[in-house]
């Protein structure tokens, strides 16, 4: 038997507190459903009144008809339970007027409906200029896009690299070792496409540069397993929050640390989940509403340790669930949620 098939069952016995429904209605501010054209939403709800989802952020909605389309299937069916973010395409980058043309494009789709503007990682790592050159997160061709999302009063939902350690060696030492064995493609060399320092920090410049647009950093900003320096940036970076999505491991390996965390920038931490497989939702409920203890994450590659609870208080949950992203998404139905 290898590494990759040894996952023993804890005999610890411990107080369990399962928890398949959030304790307040939620927003996810991080899902991807691609086929919201022509899909029945209706599937979509039912697991959403399970978990008590009120809203799903839709980060996938693309642009122009793509982004129509979507938009009327929800409008015509459940027009308050799904909110759209609109993406960008940075295929013509260096051609003259590129980034003004992008933000007149964005700006119609927001008139359309879209409520947001989501980023893939693709940005700072695979898209390149006409020249063939890589497109840096902090590129000045694109300033018109951040620049026209401030105006509009609509957030930006970015995700930029991976988790360090695909940069890193993959050897004994590398936390993400499993991840990396069975999923290959994932791993990178240190200076693919750059170094990994150097793709954030292209990102926390371009967020330094615009203040008065609203950031949302996904999976925390691959920051979540050292909390002290996301403070650090956080306090820099006063318009720059943090979704949880695909992290909560991290965060259920240091209860302690994380409660301190969420407790300080509470107003500034958002729900979300990222996948789409509704049997994953309870194990973030359950490390952020619960003190229980050594309990089994759903990924081994991700993360073979066990989780702790938060044991988070309410009002805190209720910032995280839905008061922070009512703040930063415009048009969303207040009325789903407790006041």
């Amino acid at each position: 038997m290898g590494f990759e098939e040894y996952n023993p069952k804890s005999t610890l016995v411990v107080p369990e507190n399962l928890v398949d429904k959030a304790k307040f209605t939620f927003i996810d501010v991080h899902s991807h459903q691609f086929r919201m054209a022509t899909q029945d939403l209706s599937t979509l709800v039912r697991d959403m009144d399970k978990m008590n989802m009120g809203v799903m952020v839709n980060l996938s909605g693309g642009s122009g008809e793509g982004l129509q389309d979507m938009l009327k299937n929800v409008n015509n069916n459940y027009p308050n339970r799904f909110v759209i973010f609109a993406n960008v395409d940075f295929s013509g980058v260096g051609k003259p007027n590129w980034g003004e043309e992008a933000a007149k494009q964005l700006e119609s789709d927001v008139k359309s409906g879209a409520k947001g503007l989501k980023i893939y990682k693709s940005l700072g790592l695979r898209h390149k200029d006409i020249n063939g050159k890589r497109i840096a997160i902090d590129d000045s061709r694109l300033d018109p896009i951040w620049t026209k999302c401030g105006e509009l009063g609509i957030p930006v939902l970015i995700h930029a690299a991976d988790p360090k350690s695909f940069w890193d060696p993959m050897d004994k030492d590398n936390e993400r070792w499993l991840e990396l064995k069975t999923r290959p493609r994932r791993k990178r060399s240190a200076t693919n496409p750059a170094p990994w320092q150097q793709i954030i920090d292209e990102q926390h410049r371009m967020f330094k540069k615009h203040p008065k647009t609203k950031f949302i950093n996904a999976h925390m900003g691959w920051y979540a397993n050292n909390l002290a320096m996301l403070g650090e940036l956080m306090d820099e970076i006063p318009n720059m929050s943090v979704g949880i999505g695909a992290i909560i491991a991290e965060l259920g390996r240091q209860p302690r640390m994380a409660k301190k965390f969420f407790l300080k920038y509470q107003d500034r931490i958002l729900f979300g989940k990222d996948s789409w497989k509704p049997e994953e939702f309870p194990t973030y409920f359950r490390v952020l509403e619960t003190d229980d203890e050594y309990f089994p994450y759903y990924k081994k590659y991700h993360a073979f340790w066990a989780m702790y609870g938060l044991d988070l208080p309410d009002e805190v949950l209720r910032k995280v669930y839905y008061k922070n992203a009512l703040n930063l998404i415009p048009g969303v139905d207040k009325s789903l949620f407790e006041q």
